[in-house]
């Protein structure tokens, strides 16, 4: 297993506050997708995208990301031909009025034992009565951990096309970072939504099923709304 990612540098045209950034990429991400043909059949389809992202760094004091600075970001997907693709369009996007892309710099990572992951950005996952999972409203962390798994299970299945079943769930301890429920804000067809999420430190198990899902959550996010921003993972562990 690998995936693969881009390192991208943003030039800002106008101040972004943090509160509009993760809205800001993903619609950059989502024009870009749209030039090419393929990707805007991808990003037009429901279901998984099998890509994430990360949010502008390094954050400044003010939390806003300032006009005629740069900043990075940094895209990543399990999908080689995305990424090429991408890598093009993102930075002939120049009539965006937010930031241009100046650099994509390329990256693949092959399959490493993860000892640990950290949420960079809010993990969002949705519950049966259309509410968000946080400690004030559910608090399950069981329920919690099996929606986390067979998403994960789902993603790695129908990207893959083969069928994965872990034993156990791929957590083995699970910390709430956050004290308050932590945001992702959007606008989609003129209407204003926000997501709710959390901040996540999870170490995995060691079996083979679950480092490969644990794998596929650095790839493309933990959790939901990926493609806006949410489950963007950092890693820890061994690399050969």
């Amino acid at each position: 297993m690998k995936y693969f990612e881009l390192i991208c540098i943003a030039y800002i045209k106008k101040d972004i506050g943090f509160k509009e950034s993760f809205e800001t990429i993903s619609k950059y991400i989502s024009f870009s997708m749209a030039q090419i043909e393929g990707l805007k059949q991808l990003h037009n389809q429901k279901g998984f995208k099998f890509y994430s992202f990360g949010n502008f760094y390094p954050i400044e004091k003010e939390r806003i990301y300032k006009k005629g600075n740069s900043y990075q970001f940094t895209l990543r997907s399990l999908d080689e031909k995305f990424i090429d693709d991408l890598s093009t369009t993102l930075r002939q996007n120049i009539n965006n009025p937010n930031f241009l892309v100046v650099e994509a710099h390329k990256k693949m990572v092959k399959q490493f034992f993860i000892s640990e992951l950290y949420s960079a950005t809010p993990v969002i996952v949705s519950l049966e009565n259309r509410i968000f999972w946080t400690i004030e409203r559910d608090g399950d962390i069981l329920k919690l951990q099996k929606q986390l798994h067979d998403n994960l299970e789902k993603k790695y299945q129908e990207f893959y096309a083969e069928s994965i079943k872990g034993e156990q769930n791929f957590i083995q301890l699970l910390e709430v970072k956050n004290r308050v429920p932590q945001t992702i804000q959007t606008i989609k067809n003129g209407k204003a939504f926000k997501f709710f999420g959390n901040k996540f430190r999870i170490v995995p198990n060691e079996d083979e099923v679950s480092q490969k899902l644990a794998f596929v959550a650095l790839a493309c996010g933990l959790g939901e709304k990926n493609s806006f921003g949410g489950g963007f993972l950092l890693g820890k562990g061994l690399r050969l």
